[in-house]
């Protein structure tokens, strides 16, 4: 809990999707003032292009919180009414845009970036997928006081999540996003206080920038190796997600699991038996077993349902149909 002294920081929260959701709602429960709520502007979605909230605004809303949705928040209008706020402290969660200068100077204690990465690793918009596709044993959330940089801010805490080998994308970011409000609301008294360690991140990141991720990311390469191919397929779950062709249908990938290849497998992309076990596709090492699939105007199912009403025969290739 927080302080009585520090109840009375006016707060400026900044985020959009579901990541941002349990801080702001954290911030509210441990007796901060939150006094606005800037998201992203709500999208139409779907044939009847319904305006759909983003779920922090319906969140925000809940609590009874202002909302504010500026298209660019480096408008002069946006910025000036933020002066006008007189915010003590800006908290940043996946919002979405880039925060310009004049609102990352803004408030006296700082702009704080929730990031679902142990920074430096994994600076950029994909953290927390890019943890799960390459192998890490760790990954965890940081809490910096944002620059103009993009993740490069002064590291202000940090909380390690150890990783089984068995999350997904979506199952991780849950526990992210938890890790990421209980660690916030551990920070913010040190903050206010002003005894608050802040440590310099070194220029490079010792991995590449997680980029935002399209859907072209999550085609497999069958010439890559299984255990490869499996983690891609749980970090990519469930968006944008994993997926093959299969006779010139999009296969979308929801579960696997990766084998070691008898010495006869076949070539990279051919599917070596198909079974209730699951469906087995040759790969450049090792063997990737598809356990849940679902094919292009279909919904998922596991393969021993799939496999009763959708042939499969050995010796298929998977890959994309020529056009």
């Amino acid at each position: 809990m927080t302080s009585d002294n520090h109840k009375d920081k006016r707060i400026i929260y900044m985020g959009t999707p579901d990541f941002a959701v349990p801080a702001l709602t954290a911030l509210v429960d441990n007796g901060y003032t939150v006094i606005g709520v800037v998201t992203q502007p709500d999208k139409p979605k779907g044939r009847g292009k319904v305006m759909l909230k983003t779920p922090v605004k319906e969140e925000a809303e809940r609590l009874g919180i202002p909302v504010w949705q500026p298209k660019k928040v480096r408008e002069p209008e946006f910025i000036e009414l933020l002066e006008a706020q007189k915010p003590d402290m800006i908290v940043v969660a996946a919002f979405g845009q880039i925060i310009p200068k004049a609102v990352l100077d803004l408030p006296p204690y700082g702009c704080l970036n929730i990031h679902g990465s142990l920074l430096p690793k994994y600076r950029g918009a994909s953290p927390i997928q890019q943890a799960i596709i390459n192998g890490d044993k760790e990954t965890g959330v940081t809490i910096m006081r944002m620059d103009e940089g993009l993740d490069t801010g002064d590291i202000i805490s940090t909380k390690v999540i150890p990783l089984t080998g068995e999350e997904t994308g979506g199952s991780l970011f849950d526990d992210v996003s938890a890790a990421g409000a209980e660690l916030l609301i551990e920070t913010l008294p040190s903050v206010f206080a002003g005894t608050a360690g802040y440590t310099k991140q070194p220029t490079e990141s010792p991995t590449p920038y997680a980029s935002m991720l399209k859907k072209e990311a999550g085609l497999l390469d069958f010439g890559k190796s299984a255990e490869e191919l499996e983690r891609l397929v749980r970090g990519l779950c469930p968006w944008p997600g994993a997926y093959t062709y299969l006779n010139g249908k999009t296969l979308k990938i929801w579960k696997s699991r990766a084998e070691e290849a008898a010495e006869t497998a076949g070539i990279p992309g051919q599917i070596l038996r198909a079974d209730p076990s699951g469906i087995a596709v040759a790969c450049g090492s090792g063997v990737l077993v598809l356990t849940e699939v679902q094919l292009e105007g279909r919904k998922k199912m596991a393969v021993d349902a799939f496999l009763r009403g959708c042939r499969v025969e050995k010796g298929t290739m998977l890959a994309k149909a020529e056009n």
